[in-house]
């Protein structure tokens, strides 16, 4: 073990929490099942394989932004920064980051998937041998007390890529924030992606690749139920199914039922009609006003920074 990774702190949730929380979500009107599901192991490595695709513009587009300022946004989160991850995904990003902070004072990344989370950060601690690196396995959704484990920080600034904002409905995005400014504290921030609106068929090709790599990892969340909590999806039966919702201004990922069917998960029976959908996900796309009023109880807008084609935006935030 290196010196410089300390040991996983893990908040786990328990199974009969899951259990329960499935049960509910595929026992209302509008079937649905939470997007954190989709981050198992094979989740994590496959969300990983869309974030290379053509057609998925989001991580190419603000890689492309980090690489053009990334001296204006290191110069923004300043000397002895606390960096803390939600949803530890793309080293590319956090490497990028870490190579242009001025003497960051540790990097805490928080992921729900503790396998995914430990490979990545092992090779990171090797890297970086002077980082001090507290890996945290936990749902970040939820209120959590962090381990800062006596780091010299001088500020915390919350790192949450890849638009992941747009997965929670704007009053849920408006909780989340509030959780995020208890965690960065008032002298802290937060540097987000956030995707923005644009035209229908470029946004539904991101979610639609043609290798069937997205519907590989929508589906990928029957099969961890199958695992992990004893259910019979038959996923040859299910289709995946993704659309622009224009009245929300929202993608939405459905799976489609391609019969009549029971499902047992545990004790618990439900019948799916042919044709009927489970909602996994969706992802909210902003203009730059929209997100900054969605933000505006509990962060003032620091910072923006677009492509050329203001496809997408990395901004930073500071705590009001």
């Amino acid at each position: 073990m290196n010196n410089n990774l300390l040991t996983l702190q893990k908040f786990e949730p328990e199974d009969e929490n899951l259990l329960a929380e499935v049960t509910e979500g595929l026992q209302k009107l509008q079937k649905q099942l939470p997007c954190k599901l989709f981050y198992d192991e094979r989740g994590s490595a496959l969300f990983d394989q869309i974030c290379e695709l053509e057609e998925y513009y989001l991580t190419r587009t603000e890689m492309t932004i980090m690489n053009k300022y990334i001296d204006e946004i290191s110069a923004c989160l300043s000397k002895k920064c606390l960096l803390i991850e939600l949803g530890s995904g793309s080293s590319k990003k956090i490497r990028l980051l870490l190579d242009h902070l001025e003497e960051p004072a540790g990097y805490v990344p928080v992921d729900i998937s503790a396998e995914h989370l430990m490979k990545s950060v092992t090779t990171l601690a090797k890297d970086y041998p002077q980082l001090k690196i507290v890996p945290v396995c936990a749902d970040y959704t939820q209120p959590l007390d962090l381990p800062y484990l006596n780091l010299p920080w001088s500020h915390k600034v919350i790192y949450y890529p890849g638009s992941s904002i747009g997965n929670f409905t704007p009053k849920e995005a408006t909780t989340f924030l509030k959780l995020i400014a208890r965690i960065a504290d008032k002298t802290g921030g937060l540097l987000i992606g956030v995707d923005l609106k644009k035209e229908r068929s470029v946004l539904e090709a991101a979610y639609n690749d043609k290798n069937g790599i997205t519907a590989e990892f929508n589906l990928n969340i029957l099969r961890r139920l199958n695992h992990e909590l004893d259910a019979d999806f038959d996923l040859a039966q299910w289709r995946h199914y993704a659309f622009y919702n224009s009245s929300e201004g929202r993608i939405e990922m459905h799976l489609t039922s391609l019969r009549n069917q029971y499902v047992h998960i545990n004790n618990n029976e439900i019948f799916f009609k042919k044709g009927e959908r489970i909602l996994t996900e969706y992802s909210y796309k902003y203009t730059l006003e929209d997100f900054e009023q969605l933000v505006s109880d509990v962060f003032k807008v620091k910072h923006v920074w677009t492509d050329d084609d203001g496809k997408f935006s990395v901004q930073y935030l500071s705590v009001r």
